[in-house]
């Protein structure tokens, strides 16, 4: 599988522009605010229908204009399928296979599955449980649909045990049947998705710590602490117990919403303990084992991107992931850089084919092989 071409109309600080892609490696240099993030996140939106820098859609339409348009055609057994994403200020976002519309955006997910790797990824360090439940559920999601489906289903019911706790409180009462029914299907469907987190992370761990040590200079004991108050407590009985907590927090204090992962180095939290170093290893460990997994469950390897990253590593760490790449371990690349030069050594000395764009106040040109 891969992207043949690109057309963007009015995302982010694109009027218009369309690029055709090499199945191997494609090169997007510039100076910084060009634009080339914004092609990678043109790639994220169609195969993840949404963006990783926003999470508010209406945020990438161009500054004054009603909408965005992203159509990309792919190539994935040997057939030719057109996907195009649109997104227009006060209406719902569109999303078509071959001119088809999806009736629900989870029956895209997994079929054009794409990784980034980005200075942005040190969130999943840094920042809280949230942007991590968000990151393991969304590997999950691209090779489990019923997964998927679970999650959106306790999410609505969370929503609705919260919205009776708030009136609850408003009114000064206290409606235990009502209770009863949304504790319970709460307990069915947190349960499933605690099975489903424990053994996922289960799989993964292996995966990640071998990725650590090839990526890594040193070898050392990293792993993966997936904390769940499910863990070793009775879902019901937790509710049970936080109920008085609960109606006057006016919001649900126990269950998978609280679920957080913790990233170690020798038994301590990589986030106090890690230098920098490790700390980037540890996260391009955890994106070439999500793409490893995904490339297993899918049996598809996935689009990598690499967002602006040869800067800020070392030249083994740099060299290590040039091996994969080399070694036609990963499916198609598309790599952004400051640097035209850096980039024509780094690929030309690893002796790797790759195509170079330009990118300048939204204008992407490609450059000749031989000029390059």
């Amino acid at each position: 599988m891969h992207l043949q071409s690109l057309h963007l109309i009015n995302f982010r600080n694109y009027e218009e522009a369309e690029i055709r892609l090499s199945e191997n490696v494609n090169c997007f240099v510039g100076k910084n605010g060009s634009g080339k993030t914004n092609v990678l996140d043109a790639v994220h939106y169609l195969g993840l229908c949404k963006s990783f820098l926003n999470v508010m859609d209406r945020q990438n339409i161009r500054f004054d204009q009603p909408f965005f348009s992203i159509q990309g055609a792919f190539q994935k057994e040997d057939k030719e399928i057109s996907i195009h994403c649109a997104v227009k200020s006060g209406a719902k976002k569109v999303f078509k296979r071959n001119k088809k519309e999806y009736e629900k955006l989870a029956d895209h997910i997994g079929q054009f599955p794409v990784v980034v790797i980005s200075p942005y990824d040190r969130d999943l360090i840094s920042e809280g449980s949230e942007i991590r439940r968000k990151w393991m559920d969304s590997i999950i999601a691209q090779f489990d649909r019923a997964y998927l489906d679970e999650v959106q289903r306790y999410s609505r019911i969370l929503e609705q045990r919260n919205a009776l706790l708030k009136n609850m409180f408003s009114h000064g009462l206290f409606d235990r049947e009502s209770m009863d029914v949304w504790n319970e299907q709460l307990v069915s469907s947190g349960n499933i998705i605690h099975a489903v987190r424990k053994a996922f992370i289960q799989e993964y761990i292996p995966v990640f710590q071998e990725k650590y040590n090839f990526i890594g200079l040193e070898h050392e004991e990293v792993g993966i602490e997936y904390r769940s108050q499910l863990n070793d407590l009775d879902f019901g009985a937790l509710l049970k117990e936080n109920e008085r907590k609960d109606a006057f927090s006016q919001f649900t204090n126990a269950g998978i919403h609280k679920d957080d992962l913790v990233f170690t180095i020798k038994g301590h939290p990589i986030k106090k303990y890690g230098s920098q170093g490790q700390q980037k290893s540890l996260i391009i460990a955890m994106r070439l084992a999500q793409y490893e997994l995904l490339k297993e469950h899918l049996a598809l390897a996935p689009i990598l991107l690499l967002d602006d990253i040869f800067d800020k590593l070392d030249n083994d760490r740099v060299k290590r992931l040039l091996d994969l790449v080399s070694e036609h371990y990963f499916g198609q690349v598309l790599v952004t850089d400051t640097d035209e030069d850096r980039l024509n050594a780094i690929f030309r000395n690893s002796k790797i084919e790759f195509s170079m764009f330009r990118v300048s106040q939204g204008e992407i040109h490609a450059v000749d092989s031989l000029e390059s």
